[in-house]
């Protein structure tokens, strides 16, 4: 589903929402948090988060999600409202059906309406819930409330275990869905993701590292850890490349748990896009973790915006 934002939303539509529950579903988490949707900010109070067995059953995933959102909203005594949820696909984000598959992750929801399932067990009407793209809900943090307000037209990508991509045009926020792109010799998120890091180092070192985060710690003294992070910004850079120029984007916000590591690899990043004629400024996200609640909760915005559109 395609998420439209928009830089300013009018003052009619935005009284109309106060509070809304930004939720990021992830694949051993939930992370939940009330959204002060005229701030744009988080409360900080409200922030919950807690593990998830996605390999549990159904009635056992719900009530893990319905307790850590009851347990936000009553950190900070707000009745249950809107809940807008950040969620990995495939999924039909409109009608709240789950076609998440093979990737051992939620599999017990297949073909099953999870909107109904949580609307259920929360005593709420399904209609006071929004499902969204994860990667989209990351830029459409980023648009709302964070590096990207300034932009109209632009990419977006997260980097972790995953690759995540979304597209802002004219306003209107996409799911690119580039993860399983060709590239190079496999597939985009073969190169541009934690796998790659910890494989990369065991075949130059025979180590095996945790994650980038430790290998980030290892840049100043290990020639080898310099080594991967100057590869890794070089595929970044063809991957961005192709990307930037497919859209014509005016700016790129990058966002996930290896962009924590920026520093390691983005001047080389730039340094590509420079000598193939791209001056395309790159913004590291700094909203984190947060961009997709965030962007979750503002889809309520674009709803209420919509709907006064109409009368």
């Amino acid at each position: 589903m395609a998420l439209a934002i928009y830089r300013s939303i009018e003052a009619e539509t935005m009284n109309k929402i106060n509070y809304v529950l930004g939720i990021d579903i992830g694949g051993s988490h939930i992370t939940a948090a009330v959204i002060d949707m005229q701030q744009r900010n988080i409360l900080k109070n409200s922030y919950t988060r807690d593990r998830v067995n996605s390999h549990g059953t159904t009635e056992q995933i719900i009530k893990t999600w319905c307790t850590n959102i009851k347990a936000a909203y009553k950190k900070v005594d707000i009745q249950i409202g809107r809940l807008g949820i950040a969620m990995p696909g495939p999924f039909d984000y409109e009608n709240g059906i789950s076609y998440i598959a093979g990737n051992d992750k939620y599999a017990a929801f297949y073909g099953l309406n999870v909107k109904d399932m949580l609307a259920s067990e929360l005593q709420i009407s399904s209609d006071q819930i929004l499902m969204s793209n994860d990667a989209s809900c990351f830029l459409a943090g980023e648009v709302f409330a964070g590096e990207a307000r300034n932009y109209n037209n632009l990419i977006g990508i997260t980097l972790g275990t995953g690759l995540g991509s979304a597209i802002c045009a004219e306003g209107k926020i996409s799911d690119a869905n580039l993860w399983c792109s060709p590239f190079l010799d496999g597939i985009a998120e073969d190169y541009l993701s934690t796998r790659w890091f910890l494989k990369r180092y065991y075949e130059l070192s025979g180590i095996n590292i945790l994650n980038v985060r430790e290998l980030a710690l290892l840049y100043d003294e290990s020639a080898t850890a310099r080594k991967i992070f100057t590869e890794f910004g070089h595929n970044l850079g063809l991957f961005l490349k192709d990307f930037q120029q497919a859209h014509g984007a005016e700016a790129i916000v990058i966002g996930g748990n290896i962009a924590n590591a920026s520093s390691r690899f983005v001047p080389g990043v730039i340094k590509y896009l420079q000598s193939q004629g791209i001056n395309c400024p790159i913004h590291i996200s700094k909203l984190n973790e947060d961009a997709a609640l965030v962007g979750a909760a503002g889809c309520w915005a674009v709803q209420e915006k919509e709907s006064v559109g109409k009368v």
